[in-house]
């Protein structure tokens, strides 16, 4: 048939029509992608022209098997690697949307952003292969003799060095592409979405198992098969980490990726992190967010969007920042000493009887103060005070601060970490051999441990091996032992105010000590009650961090939720805070630069310009 220039086919004999066939003049490889065909689009755009370049002759005889070739290796070991870590990619995707409420539109975005990595990566070139065995002969200095072949690997490539050639191009390509890539792909896919999915959340899900990522190669190995003889190697191998990716360097390599593919990343998605944040740690969303959104569309600060460079503290540390800043303000958080009243108020009540809570404040020394009230900066500055009361969130915050801390689910329960061994630390593992009593055996085991409710104490020791029945505790005579050997700091009266708010105080510097803080006493004689600003001196080689009770119960519930440590966590504000007083002094500068009308020679003269008159 003949193409007539006008869409359709005719045929070259009667010139009729051709039906069903039309000229669309719309490239194979830019067909519109669905959830259907996104695997085999990127398998066939990836291959790069792999596969067989000339048509075989129309009723030739079947030949035997050809033997392999210098570029069927390398081929295949190329193509099975990528194809690998691509199938790893479709499965953290389809677990971010199916179980963590991903929005899918994240599975359009993979493909192109993965495929135009893969271009970046120059692995597909025509003279990778030859590249990675002259570096794997230049890394040897000097004369060195060659290695042994082994007989079953004869049929394989060597380098000059009996190096076998199917390791060094899987070690150059794992090298190019690590399986943590994938990772980093499914991070940034979220990113470009906007969803409020975290590093710290990913790198938690793969440690759980719930993002597949260490048992993924069981999956892989159902999808691409079993190994052939172009690439031996199995896929628990190729596909099978060692160790997960660090939090800091995930989101490093999420820009650093985006940068080589020429990507333009949107900053961190603020309101809905921020809220995710504030109903973690308990606090009222409502009142604080309002004003933290204030603060950021006003300061903008850069350090939301993410960095390529690696010892950058992270995004989540200066949105938490930004929460920090305004709940001081708000709630006039600066030094006054509340969780120092509040332990008061709490023996007050507890001993029902009047205290007068005037001068409690006063007995500490400020000799130990880092803050000079009088420089601080106009910004957040209140004439009045505040209408809400930071007593109530800082108790809350320190009450609830160890359960601040995020455990894995199979750290919980015996059963779930059997499961979690089973699925993930011991993935694709199974005995030689059946063994029915070794499976009888461990079966009465699970139905001992899931009924283990029902036994009582004597069916609990009848089932110890031994045998031997120990002798029941005399529980009265212990409690009688507590009882004797009971200090008498432990019980709280009315003449032990005092020391039950001083044992607490020592606690908190405890604390503070362990974090290199220095503890600062409740300001008094206070001259103003605008923003107070905390400073870092260096003695004896390090830095010091001072600060009130107030201040670092509210940064170490951050530092923990973000999982910061406290040091880092401070930085971060203190970073904030410079840049808030930056742009402050900015905006008054160039308020004063602004022309008057008394300047102005047209205006003064009263010859003012109608610009609506103006034919623009």
């Amino acid at each position: 048939m003949d193409d007539g220039s006008d869409g359709f086919f005719y045929c070259q004999r009667c010139g009729a029509q051709a039906d069903g066939i039309r000229d669309t003049a719309v490239d194979q490889d830019e067909m519109l992608l669905t959830k259907e065909n996104i695997g085999s689009v990127v398998q066939r755009r990836v291959s790069d022209g792999v596969g067989p370049t000339k048509p075989a002759d129309f009723g030739s005889e079947p030949e035997g098997p050809k033997p392999l070739g210098y570029e069927d290796y390398y081929s295949e070991i190329r193509m099975r690697y990528v194809m690998g870590v691509q199938i790893m990619i479709e499965l953290q995707v389809k677990a971010l949307v199916e179980e963590f409420n991903v929005c899918p539109v994240i599975v359009g975005m993979i493909e192109p952003v993965w495929l135009r990595f893969v271009a970046s990566t120059k692995l597909f070139s025509d003279d990778w292969a030859d590249e990675a065995i002259n570096e794997s002969e230049s890394q040897v200095q000097g004369v060195t003799e060659g290695v042994g072949v082994r007989a079953e690997h004869k049929s394989e490539p060597h380098n000059l060095l009996g190096k076998r050639s199917v390791m060094i191009w899987y070690q150059s390509v794992s090298k190019t592409i690590p399986l943590y890539y994938s990772l980093v792909i499914s991070f940034l896919a979220c990113h470009l979405a906007r969803e409020p999915i975290l590093s710290t959340d990913i790198v938690k899900w793969t440690l759980d198992g719930k993002l597949p990522y260490f048992a993924a190669f069981v999956e892989i190995d159902k999808k691409i098969g079993s190994p052939t003889k172009a690439c031996p190697l199995s896929s628990s191998r190729m596909f099978r980490p060692t160790q997960a990716i660090s939090m800091q360097k995930l989101e490093s390599l999420a820009a650093s990726i985006a940068q080589e593919i020429g990507l333009e990343l949107p900053p961190v998605n603020f309101y809905a992190i921020a809220s995710r944040y504030l109903k973690q740690l308990s606090l009222p969303v409502n009142i604080i967010l309002p004003h933290a959104c204030r603060i950021y569309e006003w300061s903008m600060p850069p350090e939301l969007w993410l960095s390529a460079n690696e010892f950058r503290l992270p995004t989540r540390a200066f949105i938490l920042s930004i929460l920090i800043v305004s709940i001081r303000i708000l709630y006039n958080i600066h030094g006054f000493g509340k969780w120092e009243m509040s332990l008061s108020c709490a023996v007050k009540r507890k001993d029902k009887s009047e205290v007068n809570n005037d001068d409690e404040l006063s007995q500490h020394s400020s000799s130990q103060s880092d803050v000079d009230d009088s420089a601080a900066e106009p910004y957040g500055k209140r004439s009045e005070q505040s209408n809400f009361d930071a007593t109530e969130i800082l108790v809350l915050l320190h009450s609830k601060y160890n359960e601040l801390f995020d455990t894995s689910d199979h750290g919980k329960d015996l059963k779930e970490y059997l499961k979690y061994c089973k699925d993930v630390v011991f993935a694709g593992v199974e005995l030689s051999f059946e063994d029915q009593e070794e499976d009888k055996i461990i079966e009465d085991l699970w139905k001992c441990y899931e009924n283990k409710k029902d036994h009582k104490p004597s069916e609990l020791c009848s089932l110890s091996p031994s045998g031997v029945h120990k002798r029941p505790r005399d529980h009265s005579q212990s409690q009688k032992n507590k009882t004797k050997t009971k200090k008498p700091n432990d019980e709280i009266t009315p003449d032990s105010k005092d020391s039950h708010k001083d044992r607490e105080i020592r606690r908190m510097k405890s604390n503070m000590e362990e974090n290199k803080f220095c503890y600062i006493p409740p300001r008094k004689r206070v001259k103003r009650h605008d923003y107070l600003h905390y400073t870092r001196k260096k003695g004896d080689g390090a830095y010091v961090y001072a600060a009130h009770a107030d201040y670092y119960i509210l940064l170490r519930s951050c530092a923990r939720v973000a999982q910061l440590d406290i040091r880092s966590m401070h930085a971060a504000v203190l970073s904030f805070e410079r840049r808030l007083v930056w742009l402050e002094k900015n905006i008054q500068h160039s308020l004063k630069q602004l022309p008057s009308n008394e300047d102005c020679q047209l205006c003064h003269d009263g010859n003012a310009i109608n610009l609506s008159k103006l034919n623009l």
